[in-house]
């Protein structure tokens, strides 16, 4: 699908790989709507690309009404949906059992709330917009999702409980939900980023950064929010690739700590 012209809903988009993602579709020709919570941050952006190429949305993505008024707040707008990119996400530290007594469940609800019931709630919204589309190529394409999980579905961490089990859900879903979508037209990808630079890195002391940095294969540091960026274009410009999860880790296989 070219990106020229087309309508896409990034959550999470105001800060760290939705906003690299934005950023990249924009440069693309595209129309970007950014769902996060951020007002300051989402709002500073949409400045920065210009209002008509972008609007912020202040969504809960695990609130089936909130994202309900923003998907049809984006139709009003851009006049459709071809592109959803899922990258709101919570974390969350705590062992099944640990000094504390047992994984707080309102702390375990929350995380699955927001990384999986969150990323289905937009999708499933989003692709009922986009199979109204008319095709927009031979292919018969109308729409693309890409949803994120992480390393942590595969090589969950101790303390990763919450988070391992929400973005293996993600994992789960890919290909069930591209095989439901197929007949539309709809294509469903999830990329599972390793260790990528966000703003939560610029806290750690230097040899913590610096031992994290050793962990992948080659190369030897951590990933860059615009590589997450191209791999998302890749995977909406390549029509062939669908129900697929990509690593992007730089070879990274995770430690119990």
């Amino acid at each position: 699908m070219d990106l020229q012209g087309k309508v896409a809903i990034v959550t999470g988009g105001a800060s760290g790989l939705g906003q690299a993602t934005v950023e990249a579709y924009v440069a693309k020709g595209a129309k970007v709507a950014i769902f996060d919570m951020n007002e300051e941050r989402g709002n500073a952006l949409v400045e920065q690309l210009g209002a008509d190429n972008a609007a912020f949305f202040n969504v809960n993505v695990a609130d089936e009404a909130s994202a309900q008024a923003a998907v049809a707040g984006v139709v009003e707008k851009f006049g459709a949906v071809h592109i959803c990119n899922n990258f709101a996400g919570i974390a969350s530290a705590a062992k099944t059992l640990g000094k504390d007594g047992p994984f707080p469940m309102g702390e375990f609800t929350k995380v699955i709330n927001v990384n999986l019931i969150g990323t289905f709630n937009v999708s499933r919204l989003a692709a009922e917009q986009m199979a109204k589309n008319e095709p927009v190529n031979d292919d018969g394409s109308r729409g693309v999702i890409i949803n994120t999980a992480s390393i942590a579905a595969f090589e969950g961490q101790m303390g990763q409980l919450a988070y391992s089990a929400s973005k293996g859900g993600v994992v789960g879903m890919t290909l069930p939900m591209a095989r439901d979508l197929a007949a539309f037209g709809i294509r469903v990808n999830t990329i599972a980023p390793g260790l990528i630079h966000t703003p939560l890195f610029e806290a750690l002391p230097e040899k913590a950064y610096a031992a994290l940095c050793e962990a992948p294969l080659y190369p030897k540091r951590l990933g860059r929010p615009e590589e997450i960026a191209k791999v998302a274009v890749s995977l909406v410009e390549n029509d062939y690739i669908n129900g697929e999860v990509v690593r992007v880790d730089a070879g990274i296989r995770m430690q119990p700590r």
